[in-house]
């Protein structure tokens, strides 16, 4: 019998660090305060992973929803997504901002992935999705926002995303240039992972409020952008010749015998469109016009005999099809519908507006300009936050190799927090593996030092 995973938390801390959550303004994103509120939600998120991928109890998901911490952990997320667009461009801009390092602003950047993680990983329960209350609308309005972009990139073929930046390699943007394009890379990431919690939401549309599914079906059409997700799909991709798909936060070659095997992403748009399309309650509520028509009917090439064969609901579905081939468009649904509005985008935007060089300036004066010594302190915290024989149980295979992506046995001896198959690949992925390797076994060195002199 395997023994369950040794905890991230235990129950007490992680009831305090959950009762701690609050909602930080904008001009307070880099403070003392929001770091100690990202390394929390961190460790949570690294926790409910663990709980989750082990068939333990969830704590992390109870504690969450009996504090009614679901709605600031929304509204941290559309914060730091206001930030990175309208403070982070602006901040760049800057003659004088010249960091020391960017691994203070690297951070922020990362937080808003750790959040859509932890929101992925527990929106899998229907108690979850009824926590969020009100704050659902806001939700599906980003979610939808991030897969529009991720729509909008596919359809022009600019979909060349690169390997997720983990945590470790951070400190690999010398320059801010080189931390925008960082952003950019996470953005993808950030795009599927609101799929899996967009598809959670659908699977609950009986239980939520009337306006929310009004808001998938009709104010955002979510059914036609799934149609696009599954035409351009963006989590595929060839290079030089060779098949390639994303998952775990990586592209990884795929044989040419699994090349028509559904993918998590691949079944997660599937069956969002299975929920939408054919539960009564979404069914009662969709205006399928001819435009709308006309873009599900594209599904029918896809629902091949050896899709079906993988997720045999999908024949439902395909029935759905043929009968809406068949028929005439029904007139639009006249009926009133009390819509509640989303308000946190708004209320920040209106909040903030014309003051994003202003608040730009105060930040890189007050937390994005630390002393060596707050440096020093930071990267510590966040060694100890990703203890990688921690992190390596919160992934169910095999360690890949931080190159090729090929099976890895070899760990770098000095960070122990990257991987690679062979000698060979080490050497060459060393120029970008040299900051992030310095920076954590500096951290490592010296939490060290610090525990033997405690002794």
């Amino acid at each position: 019998m395997e023994e369950a995973p040794a905890p991230v938390l235990l129950y007490g801390e992680a009831e305090g660090m959950v009762q701690s959550l609050q909602t930080f303004k904008i001009k307070d994103v880099g403070s003392g305060g929001w770091f100690k509120q990202h390394e929390y939600i961190e460790k949570l998120n690294m926790q409910a992973i663990l709980n989750a991928s082990s068939g333990q109890e969830e704590f992390i998901k109870e504690l969450l929803i009996t504090r009614e911490k679901i709605p600031a952990l929304i509204h941290e997320l559309i914060g730091v997504e206001i930030w990175k667009l309208k403070v982070f461009p602006v901040l760049c801009r800057l003659t004088d901002f010249q960091p020391k390092s960017t691994f203070p602003l690297y951070m922020v950047i990362h937080h808003e992935a750790t959040i859509i993680n932890l929101l992925e990983t527990i929106f899998y329960h229907k108690d979850v999705c009824e926590s969020a209350e009100e704050l659902a609308l806001d939700l599906i309005d980003y979610c939808h926002r991030k897969l529009t972009m991720l729509v909008s990139q596919s359809s022009e073929g600019s979909t060349e995303s690169q390997d997720r930046i983990l945590p470790t390699v951070s400190s690999e943007a010398s320059t801010l240039e080189e931390l925008k394009q960082q952003a950019e890379h996470l953005e993808f990431d950030i795009a599927l992972k609101c799929l899996s919690v967009l598809r959670y939401i659908t699977d609950h549309t009986d239980s939520l409020p009337l306006s929310v599914t009004n808001r998938l079906l009709n104010t955002h059409n979510l059914p036609c952008v799934l149609v696009e997700l599954i035409q351009h799909c963006p989590w595929s991709r060839r290079q030089k010749g060779q098949l390639q798909k994303y998952e775990s936060g990586r592209w990884f070659p795929v044989p040419a015998e699994d090349q028509l095997k559904m993918t998590k992403l691949d079944g997660q748009t599937w069956i969002a469109l299975y929920n939408l399309l054919l539960r009564p309650e979404c069914q009662q509520k969709y205006n399928i016009n001819n435009f709308t028509k006309g873009q599900l009917l594209k599904l029918r090439s896809f629902l091949t005999e050896v899709l079906i064969d993988q997720l045999p609901n999908l024949v439902e579905l395909q029935q759905f099809l043929s009968h809406l081939s068949m028929s005439e468009p029904a007139a639009p649904k006249k009926e009133l519908v009390l819509e509640q509005i989303p308000e946190i985008w708004d209320s920040i935007i209106k909040e903030n507006s014309g003051k994003w060089k202003a608040l730009a300036k105060y930040q890189v004066k007050h937390a994005f300009s630390p002393s060596e010594e707050e440096l020093r302190y930071q990267a510590q915290r966040w060694a100890q936050t990703y203890n990688m024989d921690v992190m390596e149980t919160l992934v169910p295979d095999k360690p890949k190799c931080g190159l090729c992506g090929s099976e890895a046995p070899k760990r770098c001896s000095r960070c122990r927090s990257e991987w690679y198959c062979t000698r060979e690949c080490q050497v060459k992925h060393w120029q970008k593996h040299k900051m992030a390797c310095d920076l954590v076994s500096e951290s490592l060195k010296k939490i060290e030092e610090d525990v033997k002199m405690q002794q």
